[in-house]
Parts: structure tokens; sequence; C-alpha cells
């Protein structure tokens, strides 16, 4: 399958940060956007909200110049930090009284947040989506039966 270098980047750096334990939804550090951008907060000057797509003035002038971060445009970076806070259960934006899990430091949580940003980005990049496992399951198999 052929792939996109940024697409190839992004899931290194995702893939390190959630084995090694970097992946924190609520710090913009190590949140997925956090991760790919080599853990710089620099990007959440893009929007006034954590988990929020509208681009503010800094943003929308940079997009508008199609400023790029590691191969993404500033309104692809919010989208993909609204699919890995979504993926972890977060209401969006963040905000102290809105929903959040429970334990969002757990790995079936950042998983989940994982799985989203993945799926985004192979849809952002026209890639098959690797997370997609259905096909494991819908293959018929002939089995030969012995009798005993």
């Amino acid at each position: 399958m052929k792939t996109t270098a940024r697409f190839d980047n992004a899931i290194q750096k995702l893939y390190t940060a959630f084995h090694n334990n970097h992946l924190n939804p609520e710090c913009s550090k190590q949140c997925a956007v956090g991760n790919i951008l080599d853990n710089t907060d620099s990007w959440k000057n893009l929007s006034d909200k954590h988990g929020s797509l509208q681009l503010n003035y800094v943003g929308l002038v940079n997009q508008k110049f199609d400023k790029r971060f590691n191969g993404y445009t500033p309104m692809e970076l919010l989208q993909i930090e609204a699919e890995f806070l979504k993926g972890c259960g977060y209401s969006l934006p963040l905000h102290h009284k809105g929903i959040r899990p429970e334990y969002p430091e757990s790995k079936d949580v950042l998983f989940n947040g994982l799985k989203a940003v993945i799926e985004f980005l192979c849809q952002l990049d026209g890639i098959r989506n690797i997370m997609d496992y259905s096909s494991l399951f819908t293959k018929q198999r002939t089995v030969n039966l012995v009798e005993l």
C-alpha cells in the first residue's frame, strides 16, 4: 500500500508516543497534534479553544497562505485533534464542565483516540483504512472435517 510521507511520519510519532506513555489528551504537547508536531504546543495558537474546529485570526492567516506544519494545514491539525479528543470520549471543545473520560490516560481510552486519528489520517490522504480489520472476518474459509 502506498502512503504519504506526512502519514508515515505522523503514524510513527503517534505509535511511539502511545507505547512510551507520552500520549495525553489534555496536554497540548502530548496530545495527537502535539506529538505529530514534535511535542510542541505552538499549534494551539491556531484556535482559541482546545478541540475547536474554528480557526482564529492566526490560524486563518496561516491557512490562507497554505502554511503547513509537518505536512498538515492548520485546519487539518484542528480536525486531527478533534478526532483524537472525540475518540477518547471528550465533548468538544474542551471545557472543565464538559464530558470527559473517567480515566483519560488509560490505554483503552488512548487507543480509541489513536484509532480515530489513524482512520482520519487515512481518509485525509486517500489511503485504505489501516485500522479496518473487518476483512479478517468476512472471508469464508473451507474447512475439511475429518471424521474420527
